[in-house]
């Protein structure tokens, strides 16, 4: 899969903030990626300490590009477009105090223009990298929230790809708002070469339970359908009955989703945050997120547990959905 990722971006000059850019991993990342020719990365922090840190790895950064806020000639004018975006919530006061932070300031450079896509998280909290992507890149038109999917790559790259939704962001949408999730779920599979086929997930399937529980996923089943009558969706569904064909089979034989989904949305973060766990540590899947869906522009949230590797993969991706 990230061959053909990397084969796509390769070239074309894409730039991509990353506002943690003391962080070993993700300097190392950066390196490979700029080596690689896959993007220009921009590095925000303080450059002696950056240079410190790839003098005693032995890696070569001198053509990458290195920011610090406090030495951006560019921020007057950023501090302007950040007043203007936030439309009175801020003053310029505010906006001084606020782009000395370097996720702030990596997702002006978006906002911008200066950047193509962001990547943090690999040191700062999650609320900390939506946060500033809500204020200032927002929502796209006609999308009222962003959600977190993760691309869930079987071992051995042997096997479908999957998407799980939404695993990191919405405690617990109501049907409007997993609906939404499924839509922007299937555009974020369409981009990674998965074909959608979306399971509408509980713990019931077609009606074998009932509770309010299982109302909210079938009335989001319906709700998907209007937004997306092209869309292949079925729900609600018990992961089983969505996952393993004989199970689907047995269980609601009529589905032609049941049994080959490829997109699983979740009813709310907790079942969503503990399936792909469960996936990653007992099936050997790899989990490769949370990607940021519904935003303007991308902006991809890494774990505080990652490693280069996973910096690297994220960035990948996040360079890819700058290319739609």
């Amino acid at each position: 899969m990230f061959d053909e990722l990397a084969n796509r971006i390769k070239g074309r000059g894409i730039r991509l903030v990353f506002p943690e850019g003391q962080d070993a991993r993700v300097l190392g990342a950066a390196v490979r990626l700029h080596a690689d020719g896959l993007v220009k990365p921009i590095l925000i922090g303080d450059e002696a300490e950056i240079l410190a840190i790839a003098k005693q790895k032995n890696w070569v950064v001198q053509d990458i590009e290195i920011i610090h806020p406090d030495h951006f000639e560019q921020m007057p004018d950023m501090i302007d477009a950040f007043v203007e975006r936030r439309k009175g919530k801020n003053t310029r006061e505010q906006a001084v105090k606020l782009l000395q932070d370097p996720v702030y300031f990596g997702t002006m450079l978006v906002y911008q223009g200066l950047a193509d896509g962001m990547v943090c998280g690999a040191v700062y909290a999650t609320s900390d990298t939506v946060r500033p992507a809500l204020q200032i890149i927002k929502t796209r038109p006609g999308v009222k929230l962003i959600s977190g999917a993760f691309i869930m790559v079987p071992p051995h790259n042997n096997g479908q790809k999957l998407v799980f939704a939404d695993c990191a962001i919405n405690i617990n949408p109501d049907a409007a708002s997993l609906a939404e999730i499924a839509v922007e779920s299937a555009k974020t599979a369409r981009i990674f070469g998965i074909e959608p086929k979306v399971a509408m997930l509980s713990f019931s399937s077609h009606g074998s339970a009932f509770a309010p529980e299982v109302d909210k996923v079938a009335e989001a089943t319906a709700l998907v359908r209007e937004m997306d009558p092209d869309l292949a969706v079925d729900g609600e569904l018990q992961f089983d009955a969505a996952y393993v064909p004989e199970v689907a089979r047995q269980k609601v034989p009529d589905s032609k989703v049941a049994g080959q989904a490829t997109v699983f949305v979740f009813p709310e973060i907790q079942s969503g945050n503990i399936g792909y766990k469960i996936a990653q540590r007992l099936g050997n899947f790899q989990a490769v997120g949370p990607i940021l869906q519904g935003l303007n522009k991308p902006v991809s949230d890494l774990s505080r547990g990652c490693v280069e590797e996973d910096v690297y993969k994220v960035a990948i991706i996040t360079a890819n959905q700058a290319l739609n």
